[in-house]
């Protein structure tokens, strides 16, 4: 395989379209592509190898979650009596609510 040169065509996954595109090299490390260009969005970022970047994930949401999760099939009562869970059981037990303004 021969190293690449400035302006080469790569395929690399775009941050920004969120999809494996057509990128020219910007930058070279280590007779490498360091930094690339999409062709479509003409944005700039670090070569990926085609790789997508990890999801986020936040833990709160998870762990709330994970919790409601194990209050409706059936867990222990001392998950049901932290906060934020009885908070949510609380909004759920509620319903859905009403969207716009009700009329008099």
């Amino acid at each position: 395989m021969r190293a690449s040169r400035l302006g080469d065509d790569i395929d690399d996954f775009c941050v920004k379209c969120k999809r494996v595109m057509n990128h020219a090299v910007v930058s070279l490390l280590n007779d490498g592509p360091a930094k690339v260009r999409c062709r479509t969005c003409h944005s700039d970022h670090d070569f990926r190898h085609e790789q997508p970047p990890p999801p986020k994930v936040d833990s709160r949401k998870a762990a709330l979650f994970n919790q409601v999760l194990e209050n409706a099939v059936g867990a222990p009562a001392a998950i049901v009596d932290t906060p934020v869970v009885a908070e949510a059981a609380v909004a759920a037990a509620a319903g859905p609510k009403p969207k716009g303004r009700k009329k008099a």
